[in-house]
C-alpha cells in the first residue's frame, strides 16, 4: 500500500514538472541570448493613436535589471511635428491588462519639446518578464 502511495506522489509530481515546463515555453519569456532592443510587437499587433502634432519617431523594447529583475523596458521617441513647441502625454496599454507612460519632457525646467525636433523616454513596465503580444499606444498633447 505503501509503495502504491509513494509511486502516485511521485507521478503527480513528475506530471507537475512537465505541465511547469510546457507552460514556461509557452508564456513568451525572451531567452537570455536576446539582442539588446527588438521590435516590441509586431506591426500588425501595435494599434497607434497619436495627436496630429507628433509622430513617432522610435518604438523599441529591450530586458533591463528593474527592481531586482530582468523587466520589459519601452523606449518611445516623439517628434514635434507642429509649428510650437509642445509637451506630450504617452500611454501605453499591454495586452494583459499593464499600462505604463509619462509626460515628454517628464519636467519643463529645460523648455518644451521645439518644432522638428525628436525626445525620447525609458518606461519600465514593472514586474514584466516578456514580451507583450500587442499593445496600444497613444500620444497626446498636454495644454499648458
Amino acid at each position: 500500500m505503501k509503495q502504491i502511495r509513494g509511486l502516485s506522489i511521485m507521478m503527480g509530481i513528475v506530471a507537475l514538472g512537465v505541465a511547469f515546463a510546457m507552460t514556461a515555453c509557452t508564456t513568451g519569456y525572451t531567452p537570455k541570448n536576446a539582442p539588446e532592443s527588438f521590435a516590441c510587437v509586431p506591426e500588425g499587433k501595435l494599434e497607434k493613436d497619436i495627436a496630429p502634432e507628433a509622430e513617432l519617431a522610435e518604438l523599441t523594447c529591450f530586458f533591463k535589471k528593474y527592481e531586482g529583475m530582468e523587466t520589459l523596458h519601452f523606449k518611445v521617441g516623439v517628434k514635434n511635428v507642429s509649428g510650437n513647441d509642445q509637451r506630450y502625454r504617452v500611454n501605453l496599454f499591454l495586452d494583459n491588462g499593464k499600462a505604463v507612460g509619462g509626460l515628454i519632457p517628464s519636467s519643463t525646467k529645460k523648455g518644451l519639446v521645439p518644432p522638428g525636433t525628436t525626445e525620447t523616454f525609458v518606461y519600465p513596465v514593472s514586474q514584466m518578464p516578456r514580451q507583450p503580444k500587442s499593445v496600444l499606444l497613444r500620444i497626446r498633447t498636454v495644454s499648458e
